[in-house]
């Protein structure tokens, strides 16, 4: 804390620096001591705030910030009003939805045009965390013009050994969710549109060093259209929430800002998402009731591309079913267009009654159907986007906003007659052709830009973006009234995907992975963000990085997944095949058995991911563990290893080791003595046995 010198200092800088904003509303005023500072903690998480309402953090009373002005407020003829001066401070305990806690109060006021409140609470089942509720009233005269804020906004100081990254946010490029932080590293993380269809995503942010992690986001329960920066500095890492868009605040008028949370943490970025995910369902937002089925292995026809035939898909049926798939998923190419939903003739003579003797096939074959979708895509051209132009999204000029996969436009989900068209979409190919699950796909899913559309009255253009959630809630409830057991799945291709639409699913995929790492840290963020048995598939194991890496799957507990063709390729592919095609040869066969047949014998998409042992960032080589019956499975990770492992998390009495793959014995193992040496190519996965008696 601040000696008194250093305070009256201080304060009268802040008074110098805050007299622009309006100082002649302070005459006759008479202003009451300010506080010499306050230090708000619950143990784990501290913050001090000075007199100038400048807050620095310290987990388990070590600095890990420095002081800084985490609030502030932009105006549109002005710099940001970043300095305060702390009124009051009033505690309270609190008891709700988080359970039990104490809630600070922080009064404080620039000049005498504007008053900020924060209200910082801790609760006693989420150490280390604080929820911000931070409010600006405009105490002068005049309206203020607010052009952006900020909120929670601190640099998490260096580390010899560097720092990494985790950003809910979607980008064109699909980059990496986790990222190491490197000098001139910087990411603005929008929650909003990032790209024509790239768009919305898990409004947190996390930087990690070896040591001790910071993660910033918000808690609404709808998508705001906000900002989670993060940036190298000079001494740290800058991470925060923001937003902008010019707001006229009347005199006596209150602007909120979204409640906010801060987390100092221990690991890498799944604990705070783990945490994150309680804290929105104890909201009201949580993943819904698991079907048995979602957990099965998955065949998808997608190796035959667009222009697949049904005896292709029918040839096919009996190999994958004897390899231990589950789901036939008949992808993209059944349609006339995207925006056309009526059966592609060429391929079904007799339209609707062919789709249900393909779907009533595939169930005949001893697998379960599932249909691709691609919701609010609209083609150019199809008789939907003549008959119905009213559906578009539009901007500020009318400008349609674009599919850039598909050369489509989108349509509005906050619209009602475009929900009450998608609903009966899936009410035919749920109810009446009796596919048992949908694949909705495209980068289009997971956000969409303001709609200025005059045909639906919105009563702010944000609401497209907002109520996408309630859209996909609508076409997951009409699917689950036909159909309790069905699988939706959302697969929004290559964006990080967007929280709020976790309800309205029971499966996702990795969303067309660019590598294997990718299908891996995706793994470890949905169990985190859905639950630590969340049924998350590998997609197709074609697009990791060998085109056969199932251990990234595997290792991750997550849901195996291929595209592969038999008895042979495509003849007339789209794009150029990789080497090799995607032919399921003999030699592919007896590899693609033994993967299928070890994840049946383990289940470990339903196991207990215990994502906060090992940091996907620091730890190597890269290591992932599942609680499954008792048993702990280990993945390790690198191009090569010579050197120990260590088995975290074992318990009390001796382990029998096994390598799950090989079943070659490793060895045994204890909790004391849980380093074991070690030399592998790619991946290792080891399978540990707690030893009858409790000795190994």
């Amino acid at each position: 804390m601040s000696s008194p010198v250093t305070r009256r200092n201080a304060l009268g800088r802040l008074m110098a620096g805050a007299a622009f904003v309006a100082a002649p509303a302070m005459t006759g005023r008479v202003w009451a001591a300010a506080p010499p500072g306050v230090r708000l903690t619950d143990g784990t998480l501290t913050i001090d705030f000075d007199t100038a309402m400048r807050s620095r953090l310290f987990h388990k009373d070590k600095a890990i910030t420095n002081s800084a002005a985490g609030e502030a407020l932009t105006l549109a003829d002005g710099p940001a009003i970043d300095r305060f001066l702390l009124l009051e401070h009033k505690e309270e305990a609190v008891s709700g939805a988080h359970g039990t806690g104490h809630r600070h109060i922080l009064r404080s006021a620039a000049g005498g045009t504007l008053e900020q409140e924060t209200a910082i609470t801790f609760f006693d089942r989420y150490p280390g965390l604080a929820i911000y509720e931070v409010r600006f009233r405009n105490t002068g005269a005049k309206p203020l013009t607010v052009a952006g804020w900020r909120v929670a906004t601190h640099d998490l100081l260096d580390h010899p050994d560097g720092a990494w990254s985790f950003a809910g946010a979607s980008y064109p490029d699909r980059r990496d969710w986790v990222q190491k932080v490197a000098p001139g590293f910087e990411q603005h993380n929008f929650m909003g549109m990032n790209g024509s269809d790239y768009g919305g995503g898990t409004p947190v942010a996390v930087v990690w060093r070896r040591d001790v992690g910071l993660a910033v986001g918000h808690v609404e329960t709808v998508p705001r259209l906000v900002s989670l920066p993060v940036a190298a500095q000079p001494g740290g890492t800058r991470l925060g929430l923001s937003g902008d868009g010019a707001k006229a605040l009347a005199p006596g008028e209150m602007l909120t800002l979204p409640t906010a949370f801060v987390m100092a943490h221990e690991g890498d970025h799944f604990r705070p998402l783990d945490t994150y995910r309680q804290i929105m369902a104890e909201r009201g937002l949580a993943a819904p009731r698991i079907p048995e089925s979602s957990y099965g292995p998955i065949w998808c026809a997608w190796g035959y591309e667009r222009k697949f035939t049904p005896e292709q898909i029918y040839g096919t049926l009996p190999k994958a079913k004897e390899l231990g798939f589950e789901w036939a998923v008949i992808d993209d190419g059944w349609q006339i267009a995207e925006g056309n939903w009526d059966v592609d003739r060429t391929r079904f003579p007799r339209g609707d009654a062919d789709m249900k003797a393909f779907a009533d096939r595939i169930k005949a074959d001893g697998m379960r159907p599932r249909l691709w979708l691609a919701p609010l895509a609209v083609d150019p051209g199809t008789p939907l986007l003549r008959d119905h132009p009213d559906m578009l999204i539009l901007d500020r000029d009318g400008a349609a906003q674009n599919v850039s996969w598909w050369s489509a436009f989108t349509m509005c989900p906050a619209y009602q007659p475009t929900v009450d068209y998608f609903r009966g979409v899936v009410r035919k190919i749920v109810g009446e052709w009796g596919f048992d699950g949908l694949k909705l796909d495209g980068q289009h899913l997971n956000g969409v830009a303001p709609c200025y559309n005059p045909a639906h009255n919105h009563a702010r253009p944000e609401e497209s973006f907002e109520k996408l959630q309630d859209f996909w809630k609508a076409i997951y409830d009409e699917v689950m009234t036909i159909n309790p057991e069905a699988i939706v799945e959302i697969c929004p291709c290559g964006d990080s995907f967007a929280f709020h639409n976790i309800p309205a699913m029971n499966n996702t995929p990795a969303a067309d992975p660019t590598s294997s790492w990718q299908v891996r840290l995706k793994g470890k963020t949905f169990k985190a963000l859905m639950g630590p048995s969340a049924p998350f598939s590998g997609d197709h194991v074609e697009m990791t990085d060998t085109r056969d890496d199932f251990a990234s799957t595997y290792g991750i507990g997550a849901i195996p997944s291929t595209k592969f063709t038999w008895p042979e390729d495509t003849p007339n592919p789209t794009d150029p095949l990789p080497p090799g095609g995607f032919k399921l040869t003999a030699q592919k066969e007896v590899l693609w058995r033994k993967w299928i047949d070890l994840y049946r014998a383990n289940m470990l998409a339903k196991g207990n991911y215990l994502g906060g042992l090992y940091d996907i960032g620091f730890d190597k080589p890269e290591s992932h563990a599942i609680e499954k019956d008792g048993a702990l499975h280990y993945a390790f990770f690198a191009d090569t290893w010579d050197g120990p492992l260590s088995l975290r998390g074992l318990g009390d009495g001796g382990y029998t080791l096994v390598d799950s793959f090989t079943g070659a014995s490793l060895g045994t193992a204890t909790r004391a003595r849980s380093t074991i040496p070690a030399k592998f190519e790619r991946f290792l996965l080891v399978r540990a046995i707690p030893a009858q008696g409790g000795k190994a």
